[in-house]
């Protein structure tokens, strides 16, 4: 298949430091080269792909200082995509509805990957005025707020089995990781190490939005023997910030749609201790790859269970439930299905139990 990934263009594809969003976008379409398809990625100019790369901007946006406004240089890609449509099969968005205008009109040729939270006040008055635009989610929790959105699937997020090594946990100690701002609750991370009496690593950026967040409620937390901020990590640092850890600490305060962290610390056979927010019920395995609790106390009793988990259990869910294989193949499917004029509702590739599609998924 023709196939185009249109990615955000605040980071590069894939990210040089955090970017959970880009970095999917690159796993998918390295995997979609790999299986044959010809694909085109539009992306920032400093993004490293196998695929035919249109470069929007010289640099991701975020790394410019003092870029400014991102919908100009967004409005630009989106044009050029447009003028671009009779080249491909199916265009695959990750902008969110910021296409949506310009696209209303071959929506036919186009799916769009929703990765943010749809719980916010003011989408439903956009969402409804594109209503049959075909969308996928990425955990069934990130439905539960617009459930009448032309959903084409929910696929969960992959990775490449050997992005990430099975690790030991020798470091011992806990890690955070992400971005410190109040949804993510680094300050509910440090309280639960201080109790659990165990070391506590937060590796994180702080966005601009967010300063006064870290520099008013997090920074004072910070002076105590167990606590240890390093920042934001690339991806061979993290591969050994995680594979040392005894437990990532993910307690979240939102409707997480995903949480890219928790299947990097699974690869890692790391084990997960998570708030039950959003998409972490459908992620964490209670038992085997983790487990998802309600308050600080259950959280800091789950910090001890962890020592009593399999990393090699871990790793192996991990494994069998997000490879960056069975996320290209689930999307596969629907790609498919679309170009078939077919629109069914995948869950991770497959279609509901009422139908008998079978997906064409080999490269055409």
């Amino acid at each position: 298949m023709k196939i185009a990934q249109v990615c955000p263009l605040y980071e590069s594809c894939p990210p040089q430091l955090y970017g959970g969003t880009e970095r999917v976008v690159s796993y998918l379409t390295e995997e979609l080269v790999r299986a044959g398809h010809a694909v085109t990625l539009f992306a920032s100019g400093d993004s490293k792909t196998s695929a035919e790369l249109r470069a929007m901007c010289p640099q991701s946006l975020r790394l410019v200082a003092g870029y400014g406004e991102s919908l100009p240089y967004h409005l630009v890609m989106l044009n050029r995509v447009m003028e671009a449509t009779q080249e491909f099969d199916v265009i695959h968005f990750h902008t969110d509805f910021l296409h949506f205008p310009l696209f209303n009109r071959v929506q036919e040729k186009t799916l769009t990957t929703l990765h943010g939270r749809l719980d916010l006040a003011e989408l439903p008055i956009v969402y409804r005025e594109f209503p049959s635009m075909p969308v996928v989610s990425i955990s069934d929790a990130q439905r539960q707020a617009l459930p009448w959105l032309s959903w084409r699937g929910t696929i969960y997020h992959g990775l490449p089995l050997d992005a990430y090594d099975l690790g030991g946990g020798g470091g011992g100690h806990l890690a955070f990781l992400g971005r410190i701002c109040p949804e993510k609750r680094p300050d509910r991370a440090i309280e639960i190490a201080k109790r659990a009496g165990v070391p506590l690593v937060i590796a994180a950026k702080v966005d601009e939005v967010d300063t006064d967040y870290f520099e008013h409620v997090i920074r004072p937390m910070l002076d105590h023997p167990l606590v240890d901020y390093i920042g934001e990590v690339d991806e061979a640092q993290k591969a050994q910030f995680l594979g040392e850890a005894r437990a990532l600490l993910f307690p979240i305060d939102w409707p997480e749609p995903f949480g890219l962290a928790m299947i990097e610390a699974m690869a890692c056979g790391t084990p997960v201790v998570a708030y039950h927010h959003g998409s972490v019920p459908e992620v964490v395995d209670e038992g085997i790859t983790g487990f998802v609790v309600n308050n600080e106390t259950a959280a800091v009793a789950a910090v001890e269970m962890t020592a009593g988990l399999d990393r090699a259990a871990v790793r192996a869910r991990f494994e069998a439930r997000f490879s960056v294989e069975r996320m290209a193949e689930a999307y596969l499917a629907i790609y498919a299905a679309m170009a078939s004029g077919i629109n069914y509702d995948f869950v991770n590739g497959a279609p509901t139990p009422d139908t008998n599609f079978v997906s064409p998924i080999s490269a055409a």
